[in-house]
């Protein structure tokens, strides 16, 4: 865990010093982040004639505008993530799956190679013996007509 450190940062023009947990790096970006909403508060038309406790609201609901927007984009997001993740299991799931009907198929393919060489074997046989019973009959129609 770090330890807690104190940070000046200037926000509308004073300089308040600050202290924490988090890095300087982050409090002053906090503080760049404020100091913005100012900027964009001092370009509207009547921000100075506002007394203190209604540029305070004004300040106060805009950063509450900014924090529910992100919260619901992170929400967003986070339902995004879990759908992609629920698709990324499936395709997973689908891959698996098609291995196997690969692997199958592939054994299957072997065993029908097999097959088909021990029929082409079992013909070439047939066929020699065909021819031969062929030859024998023919000597035999021979030696009749002797």
């Amino acid at each position: 865990m770090s330890s807690k450190a104190s940070t000046q940062v200037v926000i509308g023009g004073k300089v308040y010093t600050l202290s924490g947990y988090e890095e300087e790096e982050y409090l002053q970006k906090v503080a760049a982040y404020l100091n913005n909403k100012i900027d964009e508060f001092s370009a509207l038309e009547n921000y100075h004639t506002m007394s203190g406790d209604m540029k305070a609201i004004l300040m106060e609901l805009n950063v509450a505008d900014d924090y529910f927007k992100a919260k619901t984009q992170v929400e967003r997001l986070e339902e995004e993530l879990e759908q992609k993740e629920k698709q990324i299991y499936d395709l997973k799931h689908e891959l698996v799956s098609n291995q196997l009907k690969i692997e199958e198929n592939a054994n299957a393919y072997k065993a029908l190679e097999k097959e088909n060489k021990e029929l082409l074997l079992a013909n070439t046989k047939m066929e020699a013996a065909l021819e031969q019973s062929a030859a024998v009959i023919k000597e035999d129609k021979k030696e009749e007509k002797k």
